[in-house]
Formats: structure tokens, sequence, C-alpha cells
């Protein structure tokens, strides 16, 4: 199902969205847990795109409905594997440092005003495996080149 959310301007489409998309995240990170495994399968590289704020929201990106029903059988929990060639990059940076960079850009959906709602749900995946952080107050190129070289060094084989 599509919808087309219209009105005109400060009619609170993008505050609508933001609130149905909360509703509407498990079928949204199933759907691309579908698009990560098929280019898994197909072995070809892939960048997704995704807040994945939360903890299960990354379980269920990379194990799909078996994060899922893992989550609600706490007492049963079983320790889902790690995938070794999925990462994630974790862009952090501080709530003042983000909400000066969204106040500044025009004609984004994401109004500046949600961000203090994504900083209370975010749990930071310091302690998780396949996660590099990377401080958004080092430049584009230089957060690229930290990405380049985590990629050498996975790729380079280890030296004994």
């Amino acid at each position: 199902m599509i919808y087309i959310i219209m009105g005109v301007s400060g009619c609170g489409k993008s505050t609508l969205g933001a609130f149905l998309s909360e509703k509407d995240r498990l079928p949204w990170l199933l759907k691309l847990h579908d698009v990560i495994s098929k280019e898994r399968c197909s072995s070809c590289d892939a960048i997704v795109v995704c807040s994945a704020l939360r903890r299960l929201y990354r379980q269920i990106l990379l194990h799909g409905h078996q994060a899922v029903t893992s989550s609600t059988c706490p007492d049963q929990e079983i320790p889902l594997p790690i995938i070794p060639d999925v990462h994630f990059i974790f862009l952090y940076g501080t709530y003042e440092l983000i909400h000066r960079r969204m106040a500044a850009r025009r004609g984004h959906f994401m109004n500046v005003d949600m961000l203090r709602s994504q900083f209370s749900v975010l749990e930071p995946p310091l302690e998780e495996k396949n996660v590099l952080p990377l401080d958004i107050k080092m430049s584009v190129p230089d957060i690229a080149m930290e990405i380049e070289k985590h990629l050498l060094s996975l790729k380079s084989p280890l030296v004994l």
C-alpha cells in the first residue's frame, strides 16, 4: 500500500508522516532486511540508509522475523549471531551540533522539532559488534576515509 500525504505547507504532512512511520516501522524494517539478505546472497556490495535507533531495529535489519521472535520471549532469549559481512556505520554527534545542522538546511522532510524525540529513543550501538562509530565533527571526506580504512582492514589478510 502506498499513501501520498498531501496538503499546503504547514498543514502537518511531515508530522503525520513521521507519526505513521512510527506505527509501521516493523514492516519497513522487514523489507529492508529482505533487501539486505538479497544483496548478501548475490554477493553484491550495498549501502542501506536507515536511522536504526534502537538495538531491536538493528537486529531486525540483520535477522528479520527471528529478531522479533527473540525479543518477545526475553526469558528464552537466544543471542543472535553476528553477520560478519554487514556493518553499521554509526554517525554520532551532540544534540546541539545536529540541531544547528538541521535548522540550517532547507527543504528536508524532518522537522527540527522532532530531533529531541530521536535522541530520546536512540540506543547507541557502542557495545555492539560490527559497528564503526564515526564523529560527525569530521568532514565528509575524512569520514569516508575512515570507512575506507575499515573496509581495507577487513579485506587484508591477518598478519601474524
